[in-house]
């Protein structure tokens, strides 16, 4: 089991006899149902659908004093705050950010626990393990009480990116991109079913008319890749943009029509003039360029 303290995480609490009802309105998940222990991946929305910023919800008991906890993009903590006191208008809930105090530990390849921290599965994906909010200098604690190697982040960047998982602000941009495009929907961080929240009807819209042709898809590369941000070429026609790499694997933000057309074509992708293969991941339930649906 590996684990690493993520330098990139902050930590916001939110409180009060309104909380979960407050949570529960703004967010693509359902906190409603949401226990202590257990983790909901969601999103903030702007009105026309895109993601102002993504995170993990997990609830603390009452004997580590209550609340709903985020883990979210550090980068991001003046807007995700003046975003929720924006919202907050007469609930009783308060906002905390503690990201000075707190910080994220991720552990994978394995199992255990810590009395270090709070401790929540992350829930976009079983082999991404579980996370822990805690202060950054009991991770050396909380990985030996878990039996894990402490090792840095780029660790489980690489596996992060090896199960095929975004990561905003590399494979996409907050502000400018949707959370099908993302593959929130894929991952467990819109709940379909669960009624309004800001831009509710833009995602729903996209879900029921399959409508999303842009995607963020795993890929693999030889020996080299080229920088984040570099256009994605098939043929003379461009299919994207490449996202986050590392040790043969990476993730790029592609037109679907565009690279099924280019591989029934016979067209390679290339990236910086370095070729990129597609990997379908397990966790993938739309139609993906290539397979048989997709060529349908």
């Amino acid at each position: 089991m590996q684990a690493a303290l993520l330098p990139d995480r902050g930590v916001l609490k939110v409180a009060g006899d309104d909380a979960r009802h407050f949570l529960h309105g703004l967010v693509t998940a359902d906190v409603s149902k949401l226990a202590p222990g257990d983790s909901r991946f969601a999103a903030l929305l702007t009105p026309q659908g895109k993601i102002i910023v993504d995170f993990i919800i997990t609830e603390a008991g009452a004997g580590d004093g209550g609340g709903f906890f985020l883990d979210y993009p550090r980068a991001l903590a003046p807007n995700l705050a003046e975003r929720l006191n924006f919202y907050r208008l007469r609930a009783k809930a308060s906002i905390e950010d503690l990201s000075e105090k707190l910080g994220v530990l991720a552990a994978w390849d394995g199992m255990g626990t810590t009395a270090c921290g709070l401790v929540y599965p992350d829930p976009r994906l079983p082999a991404l393990g579980l996370r822990c909010i805690l202060p950054p200098d009991l991770a050396e604690d909380a990985a030996a009480e878990l039996g894990a190697t402490l090792t840095d982040a780029t660790a489980y960047e690489i596996h992060r990116i090896a199960q095929g998982i975004p990561r905003g602000g590399l494979d996409f941009s907050y502000g400018d991109a949707f959370p099908h495009e993302t593959n929130m929907d894929q991952l467990g961080g819109v709940d379909f079913t669960k009624g309004c929240y800001i831009g509710q009807e833009v995602v729903s819209r996209v879900e029921h008319r399959g409508s999303a042709r842009t995607r963020i898809l795993p890929i693999t590369y030889d020996q080299f890749a080229a920088e984040p941000g570099t256009v994605v070429m098939a043929g003379d026609k461009q299919v994207g943009t490449l996202g986050s790499t590392a040790a043969g694997r990476g993730l790029a933000m592609l037109r679907l029509d565009r690279v099924a057309d280019a591989l029934a074509a016979g067209l390679p992708l290339i990236a910086g003039g370095l070729p990129i293969h597609l990997v379908k991941p397990s966790w993938a339930r739309f139609a993906f360029p290539g397979d048989a649906r997709a060529a349908g």
